[in-house]
């Protein structure tokens, strides 16, 4: 029977760490495979063109819009996020499980179009310790801190929607915790449905004696 691909949404706080977490989920388990999002936002520091991202002009973000290439699509911070869609269709035609690392606004179109999606939502044990991360990075201005500070106010309103809340305080057990979600919703009814349609149609011949 062939493996059916689910379709994962992960959000969280800007500081989280959702990034090295699917850096790490990825390259322990081969059956994921992490979307690439498209954004508007300036390259970081040794970020690469199709690797972390596809880095697009607002004019270029737009035309992909108009012209139905995305399966969703938020604007954080000023800038454009979205996710392309052929590559997670194709995926999750061939069985792979696909993870979109998105914000709230994303996850929750993906919600509607796909139903059966797993949505989990990435958090520190803290505030402080969400602070103290994005002072770290040395990649923003204070300006910017505040502004993503100020977001993660507005997110926290909404994690009620998403179907679990990870805390990433250890990365490998954080990491572990959510290969354990993932495989456990592979065992729910809707991503069984052929095995268990064949073995009712079985049952359904021993009744009659065949």
């Amino acid at each position: 029977m062939a493996r059916e691909g689910i379709l994962i949404v992960v959000s969280g706080f800007s500081g989280a760490g959702k990034g090295t977490i699917m850096k790490e989920l990825t390259g322990r388990h081969e059956q994921y495979a992490l979307s690439i999002s498209a954004t508007t936002r300036t390259a970081r520091p040794g970020e690469e063109e199709g690797k972390e991202y596809f880095f697009k002009s607002r004019e270029e973000f737009e035309q992909m819009i108009e012209d139905g290439a995305l399966i969703e699509y938020a604007c954080y911070v000023g800038n454009y996020y979205g996710t392309p869609r052929a590559y997670v269709e194709e995926m999750l035609a061939k069985g792979r499980d696909v993870i979109l690392e998105i914000e709230i606004q994303g996850a929750r179109k993906i919600r509607k179009q796909f139903p059966n999606a797993v949505l989990l939502f990435v958090t520190t044990k803290d505030a402080q310790v969400l602070r103290e991360r994005l002072g770290r990075r040395g990649t923003e201005s204070q300006e910017v801190i505040e502004q993503r500070l100020l977001r993660a106010v507005q997110e926290s309103e909404g994690i009620e929607e998403y179907d679990y809340l990870v805390v990433n305080d250890e990365l490998d057990a954080c990491v572990a915790e959510i290969h354990s979600i993932i495989e456990t919703e592979h065992r729910k009814i809707c991503y069984n449905m052929e095995l268990l349609n064949r073995v009712r149609e079985e049952l359904r011949s021993f009744s009659k004696g065949e």
